[in-house]
């Protein structure tokens, strides 16, 4: 050991922050939470002054900007209150009233040094573990010089340098975009923003702009503002070392379906459901997680097909949704379009595997995915990170593609996912004898042998059916096959 002293880190509140910041903010140092008005900027404040009340810190709030009454009616809004975090106003408006008991200066009467008076006065007062100062707008309003500002914020860090204290500075952008004067002095910067969309709800994300001694994870994630505080939702990592998988293979309780791929599926690989719409994806999809064979946890998500529709269908196929749904072995999510970002989407997946232990995982389909979430960027990228997360813990994940066209040689897809997964499992319809029919067949499968016949596929009455191999038909995949052989083989 070199006898280094490893900083401290607190806990923001807000536990995928504190993820993306390895831990926490390191204690004692003086930060930068800056965006627009509305992104969350004081919401995520109470966080993390609540956190610290929670763990018998003394915590300040320092008001320029909103009014004590103000702060009481967010937090309220969010089910908490204030109770023994000390509220300090620095402004007072017309209407305040006398038990606010803030009763100080209005910044437009006084000048900056007076205003830092006032507040550090407080500071020493209380001698809190963690403060919040809202906004750098106003005080540099105040200072109306750069250079006073810059000297005055330089000031306000030495001031902290000597206490124990966490501080966080919040900057609306109100005097002109970012900050780069405090940025530099800071030891770290978090930026939110807001994303308005045409349809659906407002994206919100936030970056860790900077911050010293710390590897922190880079790039924009997406984060909600919830009754209960922000919910930030890290990236997706998947981890080198894996996890345990189940033993055995994942089967799905049709003989002649896991004859095909050569026993069952892998866990720990993803397997791509293709073709036409109505040719039966969903319903293979869900024989592999809602039927019980299996008999590990399932999660479903659906962002085409309604929730009802789903379990009836299932269940009147002999899979028995409802029952696995109502003693948990199976759950069911109903994604609904503009309601959700990628992030929040991957997270949520994620919480089901880490939290819940499921290891069948159910995509329904990518083409609603693709509808549902706003503004997907690099939808590839995404959908890399979300499965090669899943495959390393061990999860057997379906995924479901609607091909564009009913029939024909020249369907397409809407994204070319085909080379992310390790099976490739594809469904056409056919026409033969005057009716359509449905046939399966495994393009790929990476981890084992598989057979290269196509079947005839049949839904129902009471459950699936896979037929023998379509030996006396050509060109079944182009949906128009030419019969080569005598009387057309029934589906035994």
């Amino acid at each position: 050991m070199n006898g280094t002293v490893v900083p401290e880190s607190i806990s923001t509140g807000i536990p995928g922050l504190d993820e993306l910041l390895r831990g926490g903010l390191t204690a004692h140092r003086m930060y930068v939470v800056e965006g627009a008005p509305g992104s969350g900027k004081t919401t995520l404040a109470l966080q993390f002054l609540l956190t610290g009340r929670d763990n018998d810190e003394r915590t300040l709030y320092v008001t320029l900007s909103e009014t004590v009454s103000e702060l009481k009616a967010i937090a309220a809004s969010h089910g908490w209150n204030l109770d023994r975090v000390e509220l300090f106003q620095l402004s007072q408006s017309e209407g305040i009233k006398p038990e606010d008991q803030y009763t100080l200066y209005h910044p437009a009467e006084v000048e900056l040094g007076e205003t830092i008076k006032a507040m550090l006065g407080t500071i020493e007062r209380v001698q809190p573990s963690r403060v919040v100062l809202d906004s750098l707008s106003e005080l540099k309003l105040l200072a109306r010089d750069p250079l006073r500002y810059r000297r005055q914020i330089l000031a306000l860090k030495e001031f902290f340098a000597g206490r124990e204290c966490t501080v966080l500075l919040l900057d609306d952008m109100t005097a002109g975009g970012a900050d780069l004067q405090v940025e530099s002095v800071a030891h770290g910067v978090l930026l939110l923003e807001t994303l308005p969309f045409e349809y659906g709800r407002a994206r919100r994300r936030i970056r860790i702009v900077k911050t010293r001694g710390v590897a922190a994870i880079e790039g924009f994630h997406d984060f909600i503002i919830r009754r209960g505080g922000l919910e930030v939702f890290p990236q997706l990592v998947a981890r080198r070392e894996g996890s345990p998988r189940p033993d055995g293979i994942v089967a799905s309780g049709v003989a002649e379906l896991d004859q095909l791929l050569g026993g069952g599926l892998t866990w720990g690989t993803t397997t791509l459901l293709i073709g036409p719409a109505g040719s039966g994806k969903s319903t293979l999809a869900a024989q592999y997680a809602a039927s019980g064979v299996t008999r590990e946890r399932a999660s479903i998500f659906l962002f085409d097909e309604r929730a009802r529709t789903f379990v009836n269908r299932c269940d009147a196929l002999g899979m028995d949704v409802s029952a696995r749904l109502a003693d948990g072995t199976v759950s069911l999510h109903q994604v609904e379009p503009g309601e959700m970002s990628p992030g929040e989407f991957s997270f949520r997946v994620r919480e089901a595997v880490e939290r819940d232990s499921t290891r069948v995982i159910v995509i329904d389909g990518l083409n609603g995915y693709l509808n549902a979430i706003p503004q997907v960027e690099a939808p590839l990228v995404r959908m890399h990170e979300l499965l090669s997360f899943l495959n390393e813990r061990g999860v057997a994940t379906l995924m479901v593609v609607a091909q564009h066209g009913i029939v024909g040689a020249n369907m397409s897809t809407p994204l070319d996912v085909s080379y992310l997964a390790d099976s490739v499992v594809l469904l056409r319809f056919f026409e033969a004898e005057g009716t359509v029919r449905r046939a399966l067949s495994v393009m790929k499968k990476r981890t084992g042998p598989h057979e290269a016949t196509i079947r005839e596929f049949q839904i129902g009455p009471d459950r699936l059916h896979v037929g023998k191999a379509l030996s006396e038909f050509q060109g079944v995949l182009t949906g128009i096959p030419q019969y080569l052989g005598a009387p057309a083989p029934q589906l035994k």
